[in-house]
């Protein structure tokens, strides 16, 4: 199928769902006390099944509150971190062009609409994180003794999401600890289970996958490079360079030391593992465009070595690029391209052990699958922290900030302190905003 038609396909599945609201809103089975309502452009499809078993989960009180009041600071912490990143894109935007600026689209979260999450694992991952999310809220809820009048899913042309709908009443009468509980239970949620799916990983990738050979993991081979017409094997994507004239090169940076004391023309030996099998190639270098007095190969190298991405993979701050580093790379692979590992990275190791009877296919599959459970946990952790309304972070800074209020100004009562708690989630919110478009604006504006 091409592009176009496919773009065609998907604009008349959106139109027809837009008739479907207009039929639905014309015929007036839908509202705010039926069990479907809208909820923007979204459809919410409510049931009150369910309900029962958030009471039994719910019932373990003690248990469900401290969860949720260690929720509630983390949920802060995470407050503080996304603020900070978002204030270093800003500051960092002005050094940035229009050509290197991020899209709005990589602002965006959304599978098919972000173009480093995949549309299948991203799928996934995302209905999962969400329901599980929600789940939280409900039980959470209950532990509080805040009635759920239902639950649902939300509907935009496909399931997109899932809800627990507490009771208003219920809410606005529970003091701010109990309704803060409820808020940070989905952040909570995330995060925990952004834990559990990067141990299931770990576990699976430390036990199954072996790197085929020590070295550099080639990712790109120029056209009619030395490395291309390379003898006997042309060097490909896929392949790991071992050696470079005799040097042994396990990591980047011997690999770079190794090339920098080569000539022009001179004609060296690269150690290479392709297709199962080692071998030494004869490569005459031409003349490096950066470098002239170098030689030049013609390859493209990823960042990590085959062994520090498994050992990211399994423990991301004992890679070698250090904790902070290791952590980052973990969370950036997506962006590199290296996420999910298919194709030309998949060509990097060989799958045995334990789980080796699944096959290199399959155990990737579920391996990506579990790294963006893991990743869109996270994600949905991180961004639901922010002080912006309705999100749970928003909800939390409302309350965050009527109680620091509520320490320096003694003589107001509730009623004041909710509506300076209303007024500073609304200011967080707007702040929130435009810190999200500053580094995809300004530099088209500089």
């Amino acid at each position: 199928m091409n592009a176009d038609l496919g773009y065609a396909i998907a604009a008349a599945v959106v139109l027809a769902y837009l008739l479907l609201l207009l039929v639905l809103r014309r015929s007036g089975r839908v509202g705010p006390d039926r069990p479907v309502a809208f909820f923007g452009p979204a459809l919410m499809l409510r049931t009150q099944r369910g309900r029962e078993r958030l009471d039994r989960w719910g019932r373990f009180t003690r248990f469900w509150t401290r969860a949720a009041d260690v929720g509630i600071a983390l949920a802060a912490i995470a407050m503080g971190v996304i603020l900070a990143v978002l204030v270093l894109g800003a500051i960092a935007s002005f050094r940035l062009t229009a050509a290197t600026a991020p899209s709005l689209q990589e602002e965006v979260g959304l599978p098919g609409l972000n173009p480093i999450i995949p549309l299948g694992y991203g799928v996934i991952a995302l209905v999962i994180g969400i329901v599980l999310h929600e789940l939280f809220h409900g039980i959470v809820a209950r532990s509080q003794g805040i009635r759920v009048k239902s639950l649902g899913i939300l509907f935009f042309v496909v399931p997109i999401g899932a809800f627990v709908e507490q009771d208003d009443a219920d809410m606005a009468a529970a003091s701010r600890r109990r309704r803060d509980r409820v808020a940070a239970a989905g952040v909570f949620a995330n995060f925990v289970l952004a834990a559990v799916f990067f141990l299931a990983l770990s576990g699976a990738v430390a036990s199954s996958v072996h790197p085929n050979a020590a070295g550099v993991a080639i990712v790109d081979v120029e056209s009619n490079s030395p490395a291309s017409i390379a003898t006997p094997q042309p060097i490909a994507p896929g392949d790991i360079v071992t050696s470079v004239n005799g040097t042994l090169t396990p990591t980047l940076s011997s690999f770079e030391a190794a090339l920098a004391l080569t000539q022009p023309n001179q004609t060296i030996s690269v150690g290479v593992y392709a297709a199962g099998a080692s071998f030494v190639d004869h490569v005459t270098l031409a003349v490096n465009p950066t470098v002239p007095t170098r030689g030049f190969l013609g390859v493209a190298v990823l960042f990590l070595t085959p062994a520090q991405l498994k050992q990211t993979l399994v423990w991301p701050a004992a890679n070698g690029e250090g904790t902070v580093e290791g952590t980052l790379d973990w969370f950036f692979l997506p962006l590199a391209t290296v996420e999910p590992v298919q194709g030309t990275a998949a060509d990097y190791f060989h799958v045995s052990g334990p789980l080796g009877a699944l096959g290199p296919e399959a155990f990737w599959v579920g391996a990506n699958v579990l790294f963006w459970l893991a990743w869109m946990n996270l994600l949905l952790g991180l961004s639901n922290a922010l002080p912006l309304v309705p999100l749970d972070g928003g909800l939390l800074f409302r309350d965050f900030a009527s109680s620091i209020a509520a320490r320096f100004r003694t003589a107001w009562g509730a009623a004041r302190l909710d509506e300076f708690g209303g007024r500073a989630a609304v200011a967080s919110s707007m702040i929130v905003l435009v810190l999200l478009l500053w580094q995809v604006l300004v530099p088209h504006l500089l």
